[in-house]
């Protein structure tokens, strides 16, 4: 668990299933990443949990620290289809504009360099998703390749660890 001024990053869980769903269900939100039944999110949220218990990280529920308020989800996750590992944010759409985002995306990302050795992280954002790539901008992401994820074009951003190579070793 991981805890900010504002927030509270704890890892996700099956409990979380109706929160999960819910986010998703929002068209802001499922336009660029899609949304799950009830099923569907009960699965990915057990992936979620095994990934936490092989990796130790995954993605995480963010909650308001005032009022344990689920918002949204963000959190390091390991895609052994790219070898990297990559940040997520995802946040009702009601909660836009706090600066939520970046401060949980932040504080994984502190927490990765100190705890991972990965050279460096990537955010993975549809083209069209503007404020998601501000988002990435903020935090100092930069383009560094287009591929394509669940069959849609994806830019992969990514923020080298500080003070060591570049994501493209250099």
């Amino acid at each position: 668990m991981i805890e900010t001024e504002r927030l509270v990053l704890r890892p996700l869980r099956t409990a979380d299933v109706d929160d999960y769903v819910s986010l998703h269900a929002h068209e802001e939100v499922s336009r660029f990443i899609g949304s799950h039944s009830h099923q569907q999110a009960l699965d990915r949220l057990m992936w979620f949990e095994r990934q936490w218990a092989d990796r130790g990280h995954g993605r995480g529920a963010i909650v308001l620290h005032a009022t344990g308020e689920f918002v949204g989800i963000s959190g390091l996750q390991y895609w052994a289809d790219f070898g990297e590992v990559e940040i997520a944010w995802t946040l009702r759409p009601d909660q836009w504009g706090h600066g939520y985002a970046t401060e949980a995306a932040g504080a994984w990302l502190d927490w990765g360099f100190a705890n991972l050795p990965d050279r460096y992280f990537t955010a993975m954002i549809r083209p069209a998703n503007l404020r998601s790539i501000r988002v990435a901008e903020r935090l100092g992401f930069h383009p560094l390749r287009t591929d394509t994820l669940f069959d849609r074009p994806t830019t992969v951003y990514a923020l080298p660890r500080p003070g060591g190579q570049d994501a493209n070793g250099r």
